[in-house]
């Protein structure tokens, strides 16, 4: 199981990727594997807001469907329109390739709540 050390991570299994005032969002290889073979992924829109902890998506398997959970604040500035037609990249790429939204974060704090990826591997060792 791959976790870049240059990201943060929920306890919801998202990652985020800090760029300047905006931050990159996936989930995490755990949760890609957890779920299988992803068939379907529903994102939010261009200027959407999201809020910590509440859903902004899903994401569909051939074995379930998976709420995506916000790990920051802040209005959708981009959307990974590419997993619209190629859901299993999900799979491929959780990393790369895969990426889900950008938000501008509204809140600048909710990011010290994130994990580190040695806090963040706890939690899975956890699950």
């Amino acid at each position: 199981m791959s976790l870049p050390n240059d990201l943060l991570y929920s306890k919801e299994h998202e990652w985020v990727k800090r760029e300047g005032n905006v931050v990159r969002i996936g989930i995490t290889d755990f949760a890609q594997d957890e779920l299988g073979d992803i068939v379907f992924v529903e994102l939010p829109e261009i200027g959407d807001e999201i809020s910590v902890n509440e859903p902004f998506g899903s994401v569909e398997s051939v074995k379930t469907v998976s709420e995506l959970y916000a790990p920051v604040s802040g209005k959708v500035v981009e959307v990974n329109s590419e997993l619209e037609d190629s859901p299993e990249l999900v799979n491929e790429s959780p990393y790369e390739n895969a990426w889900m939204i950008v938000v501008e974060l509204s809140n600048e704090a909710e990011i010290n709540e994130l994990l580190t990826p040695e806090a963040y591997k706890e939690v899975i060792e956890q699950d």
